[in-house]
């Protein structure tokens, strides 16, 4: 059973706070990483560990289109991002990329920073409080690109 541990952040969290764009001109996942969140988090590339967990409130991944900001998430080994709700763009985006996102008020909500979750057949469990939550039914077409890990993944397996 993989853990995570939890990062939560409030509403309208942007891009450009989850990769900020003076570090666009290096797209390379290390560079993401190192920067991931520095500007509402400066410790989180320190402290992100494969396998955790970012929660945020509504309108989630807010602002410009790019694929970075994903990117910078799935690279730091964030498993999922939960949250109240997605911006369009971004939403795709993560899909695109392979990153698992999940809207749920209810768990954006309930679940706090540094609790302990794990993801096992379709159920969320919040460890450290000991509730479990079912993940919201997905899209087939969406379900299959994110165990693929992301949209050109899928695409050349379909060959």
């Amino acid at each position: 059973m993989e853990k995570g541990k939890v990062f939560k952040y409030g509403d309208n969290v942007n891009t450009d706070v989850i990769i900020p764009a003076r570090y666009l001109n290096d797209a390379s996942a290390q560079n993401l990483k190192a920067h991931a969140m520095e500007d509402i988090d400066p410790e989180f590339s320190k402290r992100v560990r494969p396998g955790d967990f970012v929660v945020g409130g509504f309108n989630f991944g807010s602002g410009s289109s790019r694929e970075h900001a994903p990117l910078a998430l799935k690279a730091s080994g964030v498993r999922a991002v939960i949250a109240k709700s997605f911006a369009r763009i971004f939403f795709r985006n993560a899909v695109n990329t392979g990153l698992y996102i999940i809207e749920s008020a209810e768990m954006a909500d309930e679940i706090d920073e540094n609790d302990v979750l794990t993801i096992e057949n379709g159920v969320l469990t919040d460890l450290t409080k000991g509730k479990s939550y079912p993940l919201p039914p997905m899209d087939d077409y969406v379900a299959k690109i994110l165990a693929k890990g992301g949209l050109m993944e899928a695409v050349k397996d379909e060959g």
